[in-house]
């Protein structure tokens, strides 16, 4: 089975994830700058979470643009990671409502968590459907990121009730360290770019 239907249903879901998102900034009824002031909250949290799917959608794109088949267990857990994903509107606009409160920052961090997990599940039953020679498998390496975002996110859902303002910096640390897409998958194409690039130059 190929990856294309996958990846291509994936997209349409994190496309409306953001489109739900952004539906939660209510407009403001006064035409006058200070009108903006309550949406503040509510409007940080929106970009924090479009940049978190934003990465999962670079992330995603790269990790199946490599994946030569796909099995039933990598169907289900695309929706296992989904599931998650889809839950990101509602943490990000309870957050925003209730001015970063330390319930919903802690719950923020658990949808985080709980993604950050889905995704690894989903690279994992990936590597194991193909063979050692599997391109992937030498990019993803020790993957010290993937490894350390759970950890951080382990952290900040407890610290939330202690200081939810640390909490928040650490999610947007974890953001800043996924923010730039993965080079070591996209040498893979490059690779591959220029192995074709070679064989048709001999042909």
């Amino acid at each position: 089975m190929q990856s294309t239907r996958l990846e291509a249903f994936s997209d349409a879901v994190i496309a409306i994830v953001i489109t739900i998102m952004v539906l939660e900034l209510a407009i403001p009824h006064e035409p006058e700058w200070h009108a903006l002031r309550p949406l503040i909250p509510k409007f940080l949290t929106y970009v924090l979470s479009f940049v978190f799917l934003g990465i999962y959608w670079n992330n995603h794109h790269h990790l199946l643009h490599v994946v030569e088949r796909v099995n039933g267990k990598i169907l289900w857990a695309n929706m296992h990671l989904l599931f998650w994903l889809s839950l990101t509107p509602f943490v990000t606009a309870w957050m925003g409502e209730n001015d970063f409160a330390p319930v919903p920052v802690a719950a923020y961090g658990m949808v985080l968590l709980l993604s950050a997990i889905a995704y690894f599940i989903l690279q994992t039953l990936i590597l194991g459907a193909h063979g050692p020679e599997f391109p992937l498998r030498a990019a993803v390496g020790r993957d010290i990121k993937g490894k350390a975002s759970p950890i951080l996110y382990v952290a900040a859902i407890p610290l939330a009730f202690v200081n939810r303002w640390l909490s928040i910096g650490i999610y947007v640390v974890v953001a800043m360290m996924w923010l730039v897409p993965d080079r070591r998958i996209e040498s893979i194409y490059e690779r591959g770019d220029d192995a074709e690039a070679a064989r048709r130059s001999n042909t």
